[in-house]
């Protein structure tokens, strides 16, 4: 037998990462900084911060088509298109083609996809809140799904951690629902907002609204710039302004000459050692070329994003039959996704010789009221509300008739101000809730496809109701008129927050990660990304991913030392 040892010796690593995205970023950071030789893999192409950043300075008229992507460019993004705002040409190059990347939905289901090195973290919306004790509790209390093997005081420690690394601007509310973390300076509100604020704490005693907390910097950290409130951070920031993996955790992880980046590598999935009981490495797709690869290491983390770290255990059947870390039957299941387009929005007469500076990249936020102290007849969890108020723009006037020199009155004139309050509200854990692989129907690599079996149900149906009918109120409490509600028929995905589908527990026979991350049943196999949620809450989920990645890769090395791994 002719062994290539020597091949084998390159290709042997200490630590491997698929993806790098928010969490993979972290991944490599922490693993790299900790000593460890860490291969980073990652499915789509490289990006290079600033240098492949190609339309972060464009102006409008320098865009095509008013930004708008041409007729017979649609066919390749049906699905990638439902956001309404991704895929432009301002920002198209982030987003993966439906054609090359098909998905089949047994219910509708927006799966909003970038492949590529950064991943989301380039596209994200920023806003970064700590999920409380009682969002930890919730399971545990009310029945639904499985307990949290954690506690807030597990993860509080590396949520100060990773704050005051990536640097998070907000204000301090010393609220139970939402705790307050280790903040730079808060943006500020404007007129019409701060008007908003006052109202609502005068008429609803248990409710307040506060600026959003958001990972762009109001001043100079660890050596990136501040923000500039350009608010074009889809495109990515030159200035490093906000966190990304290309701005923050990847050149961390470079500084340490401990990481190599493998662009265009597709994780198929991991290989299993049945002798040592343990994952020895992953088999990995050139996309370019379509060669496979095996890659070795003591240790693995799947940051692949939600469902991708998810595809990738249920393709690694060589050992598994039904999928590694399956032994409980809920991998694939618990699909979990935060549910909008809902809330209201209205016009306010007044502060008419009052404007703003710059484009906030940022807005307001109205934490949880809801099942904290008093329980709601109809529903169970809460929502909390995103928002702002601007005044309108030259846009108000693109339909009216008017010409010469009214015209150009009625366009340098700033429109009426105007609220919306939209509501991100919880969506329980559900078994049916599922993902599922098709071998039939491939992608343009080869791979099975997801099948996507997913949809909100009464409890959610319910609590969108209430979100509608309360951000009226607050509004109307304001001062506002002209206001409408917005309920829009729900569907998940656009939230793009995906969470389950292998999730963390305390019980192997019903979960698929322990309270460190790690498979039950492969335990130097971690996954740290949406996929390892139990609940959603109703939180921009990211910094908790942050915070749980930094939390596993500290406990895998301390495991590694002590030889256990």
């Amino acid at each position: 037998m002719n062994l290539n040892i020597k091949g084998k010796q390159q290709n042997t690593f200490d630590a491997i990462v698929a993806g790098s995205g928010i969490s993979g970023g972290w991944a490599a950071k922490e693993l790299t900084e900790k000593g460890l030789k860490t291969l980073v893999l990652e499915r789509g192409r490289d990006v290079k911060h600033i240098e492949d950043y190609p339309t972060m300075s464009l102006h409008p008229w320098e865009l095509p088509n008013g930004d708008r992507i041409a007729a017979e460019e649609r066919k390749d993004y049906q699905k990638q298109l439902r956001t309404g705002y991704t895929v432009k040409p301002s920002t198209k190059h982030w987003w993966v083609k439906d054609t090359e990347h098909p998905y089949q939905e047994v219910k509708r289901f927006d799966w909003m996809r970038g492949y590529h090195v950064g991943g989301r973290s380039i596209t994200w919306g920023r806003q970064s809140y700590r999920l409380s004790e009682m969002d930890f509790e919730a399971n545990a209390k009310d029945g639904f799904g499985v307990d949290w093997p954690i506690r807030y005081r597990d993860i509080a420690p590396w949520y100060d951690y990773v704050e005051s690394y990536i640097g998070v601007n907000g204000q301090a509310e010393g609220l139970p629902q939402l705790p307050d973390g280790k903040f730079l300076p808060p943006m500020e509100m404007n007129c019409v907002e701060k008007h908003v604020k006052r109202k609502i704490g005068e008429n609803f005693s248990d409710r307040m609204m506060t600026i959003g907390r958001s990972a762009n910097l109001t001043q100079n950290h660890n050596g990136r710039s501040r923000c500039n409130y350009r608010n074009l951070c889809i495109r990515g920031c030159p200035f490093g302004a906000y966190f990304s993996s290309q701005s923050s955790t990847l050149p961390a992880a470079v500084a340490t000459g401990n990481m190599t980046l493998r662009p265009n590598s597709i994780v198929t999935e991991v290989i299993y050692d049945p002798e040592k009981q343990s994952a020895s490495g992953v088999r990995v797709m050139d996309a370019e070329t379509g060669t496979y690869t095996e890659f070795y290491a003591r240790i693995i983390f799947l940051n692949a994003s939600a469902l991708g770290s998810t595809w990738i255990l249920m393709n690694s059947t060589t050992h598994f039959p039904e999928g590694m870390g399956n032994s409980s039957g809920e991998l694939g299941h618990n699909l979990m996704d935060h549910h909008l387009g809902v809330g209201a929005s209205g016009d306010f007469d007044g502060f008419e010789d009052r404007y703003y500076y710059g484009r906030r990249p940022n807005g307001i936020y109205i934490p949880r009221f809801r099942n904290i102290s008093d329980e709601h007849p109809d529903f169970l969890r809460g929502y909390g509300y995103q928002g702002s108020a601007s005044r309108e723009g030259w846009k108000r006037s693109v339909a009216e008739l008017s010409f010469g020199e009214g015209l150009k009155d009625e366009l340098a004139t700033p429109g009426n101000w105007r609220m919306g309050l939209g509501g991100f509200g919880e969506c329980l854990p559900y078994h049916e809730n599922k993902v599922t692989l098709n071998y039939e129907k491939l992608d343009k690599h080869g791979l099975p496809t997801f099948d996507v079996d997913c949809e909100f149900k009464e409890n959610e149906i319910e609590m969108r109701k209430d979100i509608a009918i309360q951000a009226a109120e607050m509004l109307e409490s304001a001062g506002l008129k002209n206001i409408k509600l917005r309920n829009d028929p729900p569907a998940p995905g656009l939230g793009i927050h995906e969470m389950g589908t292998a999730r963390m527990g305390r019980d192997p026979k019903t979960s698929v990660l322990n309270k460190w991350n790690q498979v039950h049943d492969v335990k130097n196999v971690f996954v740290t990304d949406g996929a390892c949620m139990t609940s959603a809450a109703c939180q921009n989920p990211s910094l908790t991913y942050m915070a749980l990645t930094a939390r596993a890769a500290d406990f895998a090395v301390n495991e590694l030392k002590k030889g256990n791994l």
